[in-house]
């Protein structure tokens, strides 16, 4: 927050904290989802976002995985390990389960949740996806564990973004049109047990304005901020559908 912040700043734009009481609009937006929902409205901005079944509506040749789209009654159900996360925000811990009785007795029932097949990535990748593009991008995890790092920063890391670029121009030419204009999209190298090496997977679709850079370019990623969560006269005909309300 605070590279994007200064990097805002540097643009000329005013910083300003969520319970600023001389808050004004029109305004653009990067924090949580409760607090972005209480403001918007207020200040202007519009917040887009994936839809809770983008990864679920995904073929396996890009999740490498079963994936489907549930409830928390869904979930208490299953009998099976199996991996539970929520859909975009983080209204519970994501994590895998041994089975139903494992996840909180206190959520609500009819909170959406993802359900999937439980694997192992050897290293996780944030793309920050401008019109198609990969405006910016970061290793984030490897085997689970943060390890934040720069893409291309040697030859081994040059042919790892090379293989990334390549996956990801096959994901938005077949399901590009399913996503905002500006989103968040999370890769990763998939162990498969039965083949040696890895294959790359969708890890989760995520919004812009509430997802950490890690390593990647402040600059790029704030250009991605800004057409995620900007004034609402600025949304394109094109994401009207992917805004929240």
């Amino acid at each position: 927050m605070e590279l994007l912040a200064a990097e805002a700043a540097g643009r000329g734009m005013a910083v300003r904290a969520a319970d600023d009481s001389s808050l004004v609009g029109p305004a653009y937006w990067y924090g949580g989802p409760v607090a972005g929902a209480r403001l918007a409205g207020q200040l202007g901005f519009a917040l887009l976002e994936p839809t809770d079944d983008w990864l679920a509506e995904l073929s396996e040749e890009f999740t490498g995985r079963w994936v489907r789209a549930a409830t928390v009654a869904d979930a208490w159900a299953l009998d099976r390990p199996t991996f539970v996360k929520p859909p975009r925000d983080k209204s519970f811990p994501a994590d895998v389960h041994a089975d139903g009785s494992r996840l909180s007795a206190d959520l609500d029932p009819a909170t959406p949740v993802l359900l999937s097949e439980v694997v192992t990535f050897a290293a996780e990748y944030r793309l920050f996806l401008l019109d198609g593009r990969i405006a910016a991008a970061s290793r984030y995890a490897v085997f689970g564990r943060l390890d934040p790092r720069p893409l291309g920063t040697d030859l081994a890391a040059r042919a790892i973004a090379a293989e990334i670029t390549e996956f990801a121009d096959r994901l938005v030419a077949e399901v590009g049109h399913t996503l905002p204009s500006a989103v968040v999209v999370d890769v990763g190298q998939l162990l498969d047990p039965y083949r040696p090496g890895h294959r790359w997977a969708v890890v989760e679709a995520n919004m812009a304005w509430f997802s950490h850079a890690y390593a990647a370019d402040p600059a790029r990623v704030l250009d991605v901020v800004l057409r995620a969560a900007g004034p609402r006269e600025h949304v394109q005909p094109r994401d009207l559908a992917f805004e929240r309300h």
